[in-house]
């Protein structure tokens, strides 16, 4: 009963996720829709593998099985039923959505989830992990924290996953947190952050991060941005994009996250945060939290990152490091 079960993957993270899990000797077994890439990828890793839609009936797929790490997005069309499967199941349920919609959905499952000891861990990636860990350690360099704002930037290519999730995060429309409440903001405008290289533009997105740092923080006032380098947001049919960036690729561009605080005397406060490509960061992450849940850091509920693995869990992947300005 102490296995990692990897939905979603033989697509472009899942994989790299697989590999990871081997390397580190993890107990775990690989999971999709697609036999054949199934079969292919345990051969490969000499590792079990099941198959299976995330559906109505997943529950009954996840015998044997402690942990659930999705990789396996749109999330929206994959998360509700591993969600439910694994309060079901007994199975604690993690992922590297950056779709809002995942974790209110998360959110609104908490009590249910805690009622059966099961943890709701969405947002072990690059979204939600360096930010969160961001907000926790911003919060602590003020006396009493009123406002935060953070904005991510998007270097290099995105992978035909990611691309297919960020419609749905933008038909999530643009949220704000006013006085602890999420409110739709159509009209929010956009912003300069400056990231270590001079104020950049930046336009107002709803990412995770307004679900997880408020759990996180209890900030009441938080608003999210973007700053969209080159054609990172790519158009046209998503579908026939490549699989992902290269490794020289995700070895050229290294992702960066600034959050900004206001505390109730007005004073204003920025930290930065850096780590190596999001798509570099996301496996090394999601299989690090999936090895500490199985080791016991766990709690029963929603969770956040930084409430489990501490304020420091995204200093602990290589490469990372945040500066106070």
């Amino acid at each position: 009963m102490n296995t990692l079960l990897i939905y979603g993957a033989t697509g472009y993270t899942g994989r790299m996720a697989a590999q990871r899990a081997k390397a580190l000797g993890l107990p775990f077994e690989i999971a999709g829709r697609n036999r054949q890439h199934l079969v292919d990828l345990a051969a490969q890793l000499d590792v079990p593998w099941r198959v299976f839609e995330a559906g109505p009936d997943s529950a009954q797929s996840l015998s044997g099985i402690r942990v659930l790490l999705n990789f396996a997005g749109p999330f929206a069309h994959t998360a509700p039923a591993l969600m439910a499967a694994c309060i079901e199941a007994g199975v604690d349920y993690l992922d590297i959505t950056a779709e809002i919609n995942v974790y209110r959905l998360a959110e609104r499952l908490g009590a249910d989830a805690a009622a059966s000891g099961v943890m709701l861990l969405p947002g072990v990636g690059w979204d939600v992990v360096p930010t969160d860990s961001l907000a926790a350690h911003i919060v602590r360099r003020v006396a009493n924290p009123v406002a935060l704002s953070i904005a991510l930037q998007v270097p290099g290519s995105m992978s035909r996953g990611s691309a297919m999730s960020v419609s749905e995060i933008i038909g999530a429309g643009v949220l704000t947190r006013i006085d602890g409440a999420l409110v739709p903001t159509p009209d929010a405008q956009p912003r300069q952050f400056d990231f270590g290289d001079g104020p950049v533009p930046c336009a107002p997105l709803s990412f995770g991060d307004l679900v997880t740092a408020w759990h996180s923080t209890r900030i009441p006032n938080m608003a999210m941005f973007v700053h969209v380098a080159g054609n990172a947001f790519p158009e046209g049919d998503l579908s026939q994009l490549p699989d992902g960036p290269s490794a020289q690729e995700r070895d050229a561009n290294r992702a960066r996250a600034v959050a900004q605080v206001t505390d109730a005397d007005g004073s204003v406060l920025r930290s930065v945060i850096e780590t190596v490509n999001g798509y570099t960061f996301t496996p090394l992450a999601a299989v690090e939290a999936a090895r500490r849940v199985l080791g016991g850091d766990r709690q029963a509920g929603f969770a956040t990152p930084a409430s489990v693995f501490g304020v420091d869990f995204a200093s602990t992947i290589a490469g990372t490091t945040i500066t106070d300005l």
